[in-house]
């Protein structure tokens, strides 16, 4: 009986050491995503074609404010690739941004409210995937925010130019 208590003795110690050793510093992990986040940006602004797409997982979508802007890692470096070659791309800079993380530290979500060189004020939402120590996109939303009193008449622009499309 004696035995059968120290095993289970220690297998609770055991145990125990092992959490604690997963233990996750969650204000740290937020503030490396923040740094992670601008840096990506910055490498957008500063024609750093590798450096941004680097930020980016191989199975990262990156999603737009155009209807037709559902885009793979793979077709979104493809888009943008004369963008960087002419050194014609975006800049976004954070006004405020949010991360919040799984209890694992590995993922990590975010809302960030940006100035854009070409559309003002946006917004940008996503999933940020920790591996090997480091952060990448793994996903990325850009959003233009619409005021609720033009949306009716924004609607309907949307209409008549899908129409002319068509």
């Amino acid at each position: 009986m004696k035995a059968i208590f120290i095993v289970l003795f220690l297998s609770v110690i055991s145990c125990t050491s092992d959490v604690q050793k997963k233990t996750i510093n969650k204000e740290q992990l937020k503030t490396e995503a923040d740094s992670m986040l601008s840096q990506w940006h910055n490498d957008a602004a500063a024609v750093n074609f590798d450096g941004y797409f680097g930020g980016m997982t191989e199975t990262s979508y990156f999603i737009g404010t155009d209807a037709t802007e559902y885009w793979t890692k793979k077709e979104f470096m493809e888009f943008s690739k004369p963008f960087f070659a002419k050194g014609k791309v975006w800049v976004f800079k954070a006004k405020r941004r949010e991360i919040y993380l799984d209890d694992t530290g590995a993922l990590a979500w975010f809302y960030e409210e940006i100035n854009t060189s070409g559309m003002g004020e946006c917004r940008g939402t996503g999933i940020l995937k920790r591996i090997d120590g480091k952060w990448f996109v793994e996903q990325y939303n850009l959003a233009l925010p619409v005021p609720n009193d033009l949306v009716k008449n924004f609607v309907k622009q949307i209409a008549d130019y899908a129409k002319q499309q068509n």
